[in-house]
């Protein structure tokens, strides 16, 4: 499936089942099936020239569950600094914010996470809806249903709504590696 959405594809190295599957026990929730896809057949590496999905790993700074757990506790840190602090949510929404599992980064610090409530799409697949918060720990944008459809809409002109008004289409790139 992902050489549909990549056109250079090179893949990095893959999450091992039993990690995924200690990822969901220790996170305390399914993982997506696109994203355990993505982990098995890409792996490690940098998609779109810019984001980098956090895999389950032996490697503790690249883990997902460590990756998730060191996000979330220095957004909340950043946050309870700023006194009255409201994030500007697509939707209009607040606890999106509050059922948030971190789980990748761009190169330029915005954030991704799954909305863990929202748990099947309308094919009855284990879906996550995907948000990105700005590096300004401000804004909340919606970024797709799921895997594919985050890297499909950042490749085309709807990353202006995902990533910033001055963003522009990211290349339709994996590139395999260790982070």
């Amino acid at each position: 499936m992902w050489q549909t959405v990549f056109t250079e594809f090179t893949a990095g190295p893959k999450a091992d089942p039993a990690d995924l599957d200690r990822a969901e026990a220790e996170l305390g929730f399914p993982l997506p099936e696109s994203y355990r896809s993505l982990c098995l057949e890409c792996g490690a590496g940098l998609a779109c020239g810019s984001i980098r999905i956090a895999v389950p790993s032996s490697t503790e700074s690249a883990d997902l569950v460590t990756r998730s757990e060191l996000i979330a506790h220095s957004i909340a840190s950043v946050i309870e600094m700023r006194e009255g602090h409201r994030f500007d949510i697509e939707g209009d929404d607040p606890s999106v914010v509050e059922r948030a599992c971190f789980f990748g980064e761009t190169e330029a610090g915005e954030f991704l996470f799954w909305d863990v409530a929202v748990g099947t799409d309308e094919a009855g697949r284990r879906e996550y809806e995907i948000w990105v918060m700005g590096a300004d720990l401000e804004s909340v944008r919606f970024g797709g249903s799921d895997l594919p459809d985050l890297m499909r809409r950042v490749q085309g002109p709807a990353v202006r709504g995902i990533l910033g008004m001055g963003a522009e289409p990211l290349p339709s790139t994996f590139l395999g590696q260790v982070s």
